[in-house]
């Protein structure tokens, strides 16, 4: 009896063993060498570098990944943009100064890894429980077109921070970027949740810092009817989701399926990006089918009594002060600075309605566009203290943003 006890026990060790051994076996790894370059006259600091997976012909899926620069490893992400459970990107930022290259390893790897990296941003989007005050964390909302769901999320839509700035995007036809300014660099909102009390406003949080009423605020895509934009409706369902929460960027998309726009019926989805060390956000639109003739537009508010800054190339914007909120004895008027790029191609031409200084979109025959939006908040100790300093800013960004990175790729 005992012989065979002692053969049982050792079958069992040997059992429990095997497995964790074929699983180290099967781990496969591939490392490749991705030169960076700045070809710009500008120094770039938290500049985005970004991998396709789907283009380093990986010969196996990738589920974790280290980058490495000088034998330190730089803090990164993979992120699954198509909801299929599967990486297909990678990204990164690190700083280049002027004219130069600089060559990182990249080591993707078939198994899971528990390394984690502080995050330099956040983002969320609640379900509201007004009974309890317990609101739920969710990762995607979908409602008909017809459904109000904006006061039953929390805050209002999904919310995107950096360092520098905050964002929400409203869960409703207007689709508008809102705007959380801060007196000092750090995340804020997973604590306030874009509404700071007053002991976090006496620590000094910051908040929300722009009235948007029917604007475009800072960059939100609209339609076009010809004199004036237009809100995102009527649409068969709105889809509202959280895609990637950091550690390096924060990414959130809005899927309006069935808009019913200038005779067409179109499924869009739009991806906002915002980066470490970023105040901008980066937004990528495409459609189900290939664009016609169809005209879009978007720009900056026209803020009450603003100055405003235009280069006629798709660069546009704004400063000025007004309440941010309806409430005038609590809240002081806030001052910011607005502004948004549309590149070149797709620029029809400049137009101003009641509420916005716009540009009109156009992409015949392509899936899609993209463009910039970024903002100011006067009360920051980092940022920007008058509109010349701020339209100056603007003027760099853009030529930041049409001299991108380039990138070489070694197997």
């Amino acid at each position: 009896m005992r012989k065979h006890f002692l053969a049982l026990a050792c079958l069992l060790v040997g059992g429990s063993a095997l497995p964790a051994s074929s699983a180290l076996a099967q781990t496969k790894e591939k490392t490749i060498v991705v030169e960076v370059s700045n070809e710009g006259a500008q120094a770039r600091v938290d500049a985005p570098v970004t991998l396709a997976l789907g283009v380093l012909d990986l010969p196996f899926e990738a589920r974790s990944a280290v980058v490495r620069h000088d034998g330190r490893d730089i803090p990164s992400q993979l992120d699954d943009l198509s909801g299929d459970r599967r990486a297909d990107e990678l990204a990164f930022v690190a700083d280049f100064p002027a004219g130069s290259t600089k060559t990182f390893s990249v080591t993707f790897s078939s198994a899971k890894s528990a390394a984690t990296y502080p995050s330099r941003v956040y983002a969320d989007l609640f379900i509201a429980d007004h009974r309890k005050g317990n609101h739920q964390r969710a990762t995607s909302i979908t409602v008909p077109g017809t459904s109000d769901i904006y006061s039953m999320v929390v805050p209002h839509g999904p919310m995107l921070e950096s360092e520098l700035v905050g964002y929400r995007l409203y869960f409703n036809e207007k689709q508008t970027p809102d705007i959380y300014g801060k007196f000092h660099k750090g995340l804020e909102l997973e604590a306030c949740r874009f509404y700071p009390s007053d002991e976090q406003l006496a620590k000094g949080f910051g908040d929300d810092v722009l009235r948007v009423f029917d604007s475009c605020g800072p960059g939100a895509l609209k339609g076009w009817d010809g004199e004036r934009a237009t809100h995102v409706t009527p649409v068969d369902t709105r889809t509202e989701r959280v895609v990637a929460r950091g550690p390096v960027r924060a990414i959130a998309e809005i899927v309006d399926a069935g808009w019913q726009y200038q005779g067409r019926e179109l499924n869009m989805t739009t991806r906002y990006t915002l980066y470490a060390g970023h105040r901008d956000l980066h937004v990528e639109v495409w459609f189900a089918e290939r664009l016609a003739d169809e005209l879009f537009c978007t720009g900056v508010q026209d803020i009450k009594g603003s100055l405003s800054f235009s280069d006629h190339q798709g660069l546009v914007g704004c400063w000025g002060t007004d309440w941010p909120v309806n409430d005038t004895v609590k809240y002081a008027k806030e001052t910011v600075g607005l502004g948004t790029y549309v590149p070149q191609r797709y620029v029809r031409r400049e137009a101003k309605d009641k509420a916005n200084y716009l540009y009109l979109i156009g992409a015949p025959n392509e899936w899609g566009f993209d463009y910039y939006t970024t903002f100011t908040s006067r009360k920051e100790t980092f940022g920007y203290a008058t509109p010349e300093a701020w339209f100056a800013y603007l003027r760099t960004w853009k030529e930041e943003l049409e001299k991108p990175l380039k990138l070489r790729i070694r197997n």
